[in-house]
């Protein structure tokens, strides 16, 4: 994981985002926030087991289908599998380990 600091590279109400290997952070303080983190890696996770360009094709049409159900970019955005997985997720800093292969998919 390398982390980047950088206000500028993230839509407004974001405040991190992954692009593996990258997580790129709004706010220098997000560095020391173990669960905002642990959150991040939890995509990292999802991203290399999905080698990379499958995460963004999933995400991106689970984000159209969840924009089309509740016809609002927030609560689709929030009910995106691998969203829920590590919104649930994140404050079990022991998740990564024992998370299973393609876990996301319970969330759906």
């Amino acid at each position: 994981m390398i982390v980047l600091v950088n206000k500028f590279l993230l839509a407004k109400g974001f405040n991190g985002v992954s692009l593996w290997p990258f997580v790129i952070l709004k706010n220098k303080s997000f560095k020391n926030n173990p669960v905002f983190l642990n959150h991040e890696k939890i995509h990292l996770k999802q991203q290399a087991e999905m080698i990379l360009v499958f995460f963004y094709l999933w995400y991106g049409i689970e984000f159209v289908i969840r924009l089309l159900q509740y016809k609002n970019r927030f609560l689709a955005y929030r009910n995106i599998s691998f969203e829920k997985e590590a919104y649930i997720n994140e404050l079990n800093m022991n998740y990564i380990r024992s998370r299973g292969f393609w876990s996301f998919l319970k969330y759906l």
